[in-house]
């Protein structure tokens, strides 16, 4: 079974950068597609952005130009790279499949963007 755990987030002032790392505890390799996903207060979480096995990615149209998602499978992590980052993205951000599925949600991590 597959665990998911993030870790990367923290305070930031509008304009800033943060990469996020999901780690996974079994290997993600035959797993088709990753994705990070946000929840910000009082809002319903939402995909940001995704990758496939093979590399392919897609974005939100609020993150695109701005996010860079990635993945290492031989080390078993996704990557998002965040930069020019906005107050509207202030969010707990969790990874997990695309599609997602409930039991590997994890406790996320903490993004704040400060204007």
């Amino acid at each position: 079974q597959v665990q998911l755990k993030e870790s990367g987030g923290g305070l930031v002032q509008a304009g800033g950068s943060l990469r996020l790392s999901c780690a996974a505890s079994g290997s993600i390799f035959s797993i088709n597609s990753m994705g990070w996903y946000r929840q910000a207060p009082g809002k319903q979480r939402e995909l940001v952005a995704g990758i496939t096995r093979r590399g392919e990615t897609n974005y939100r149209d609020s993150v695109k130009g701005r996010f860079t998602i990635s993945r290492d499978n031989a080390k078993n992590t996704v990557y998002l790279q965040m930069a020019s980052l906005k107050p509207e993205d202030t969010a707990v951000y969790y990874c997990n499949l695309i599609p997602y599925q409930g039991r590997y949600w994890g406790q996320g991590t903490q993004v704040t963007v400060s204007s």
